[in-house]
């Protein structure tokens, strides 16, 4: 019986496919696991697998979505998004910037785990080169549960790829109706649907109804003035993250830099702040090489350059308002390209 369920659904889409209107925008939907794909053995029950359903049967679960775009699936990976992978993220970088290349499709959407959304988004929005639109979804119930929201969802991702004002505005994350910037974006709870927000700067707009509306547009570089570029093979500079706490021991940034880290982002407390043990250690870590970055735990706001800590003299460049998990994305990209901390701390500043 769920072998010919299964049959029908992708019967289901294929014909849909087959029928598709030329006047509608072609959307290619890349998928890679995540809850939005998860199945669990009771629809009451908070356990699932992630990534156990292909991307025919997210396609086959939201029909509406081919009244607005002639729409196509791929599977890139089938991983919950605890376990994405800079391969991952470099596989789905050269895919994206080769379907615009070789125009197979006028938007992507892709659909991912929640755990490192937020790094995934950024780290495209800074190698994906053109301005067509980009946009990241999920879901916080796997696909088998009651209420899943996975289909509203990836309906609502569509209708932000398809919809021309979301040209140009970088990789977006559409969730819980909300269009967030790739680069702002952060998960703010570990079970709800109201699971994503930019504390910084709000969402960017909504999506509601089949209707998108936008509020704002970032200021920031993004697609084709990024200087940042992977490809398959790339292999990215180690750069570790170190948690900051009260009374915290330097063992793990000694441990980080004996084991080769190019980079340290320290999540500090405050405004990017660390005690005297730890500033000892970065002091060592600097005069060896390795370029430390100065991020903060906090929720919102930005770590200043040289305002409590005299970065000048430490040797220490700052995330501006990057949370840690970003920081260190840009900062992996930024050393590909240079390891002067001048250029990284523009990078900073700019993208």
């Amino acid at each position: 019986m769920k072998k010919i369920i299964l049959f029908s659904l992708i019967a289901f889409v294929s014909v849909h496919l087959l029928a598709q209107d030329a006047n509608l925008p072609r959307v290619k939907i890349l998928a890679t696991g995540g809850t939005i794909a998860g199945a669990g053995n009771a629809a009451d029950r908070a356990g699932y697998k992630a990534g156990a359903l292909p991307i025919d049967e997210l396609l086959a679960a939201v029909p509406q979505i081919h009244k607005i775009a002639n729409v196509t699936g791929e599977q890139i990976a089938s991983v919950g998004s605890q376990d994405i992978t800079i391969a991952i993220w470099e596989k789905l970088a050269v895919r994206i910037n080769e379907i615009f290349e070789k125009n197979e499709a006028d938007a992507v959407v892709i659909t991912h785990g929640t755990d490192t959304q937020e790094e995934t988004s950024y780290f495209l929005d800074l190698t994906v080169h053109y301005k067509n639109t980009v946009v990241i979804t999920g879901s916080m119930r796997p696909a088998t549960g009651i209420s899943a929201d996975g289909p509203k969802n990836l309906y609502d991702a569509v209708t932000v790829a398809a919809n021309p004002l979301s040209r140009g505005r970088g990789v977006l994350v559409c969730f819980n109706e909300s269009i967030y910037d790739g680069r702002d974006v952060t998960k703010i709870s570990t079970t709800k649907l109201n699971a994503f927000a930019s504390p910084n700067t709000g969402p960017l707009g909504q999506v509601y109804d089949g209707k998108v509306e936008y509020y704002s547009i970032s200021i920031r570089e993004v697609n084709v003035g990024s200087p940042f570029s992977v490809k398959l093979d790339s292999r990215l500079p180690k750069v570790d993250i170190v948690y900051m706490y009260a009374d915290a021991s330097p063992s793990l940034i000694n441990c980080s830099v004996s084991d080769g880290a190019k980079g340290l982002v320290i999540a500090g407390v405050g405004n990017g702040n660390f005690n005297k043990a730890y500033m000892d250690a970065i002091s060592a870590a600097v005069k060896k090489g390795v370029i430390v970055c100065r991020a903060a735990r906090s929720v919102s706001g930005r770590v200043v350059l040289e305002d409590e800590i005299n970065d000048k003299e430490l040797g220490t460049i700052v995330s501006d308002d990057l949370n840690p998990q970003k920081a260190r994305v840009l900062l992996m990209l930024g050393l590909m390209n240079t390891s002067d901390k001048a250029k990284l701390q523009e990078y900073f500043f700019k993208y």
